[in-house]
């Protein structure tokens, strides 16, 4: 268990002596994480699934069968 630990205390010594600059980049890393995956999941990836009102047989025959259709139209 001690080398979790030493591995846990070289990360949070690392986060506490970064420079004002770097915990700014961060700050604004997670604001973009936090854009990509939450607002952005919720306006545009619907729940196909759930709309679809399907039990788990022929949801998972519907992922199957979108995933390996072939296309059809040409370029």
């Amino acid at each position: 268990m001690t080398v979790f630990k030493k591995i846990f205390n070289f990360y949070v010594d690392g986060f506490k002596n970064q420079s004002k600059s770097s915990r700014k980049l961060w700050f604004i890393i997670l604001i973009k994480l936090f854009i990509m995956f939450a607002i952005l999941k919720v306006f545009f990836f619907k729940d196909f699934l759930k709309s679809k009102e399907l039990n788990e047989k022929e949801k998972s025959e519907y992922i199957i069968n979108n995933l390996t259709k072939q296309n059809d139209e040409p370029n």
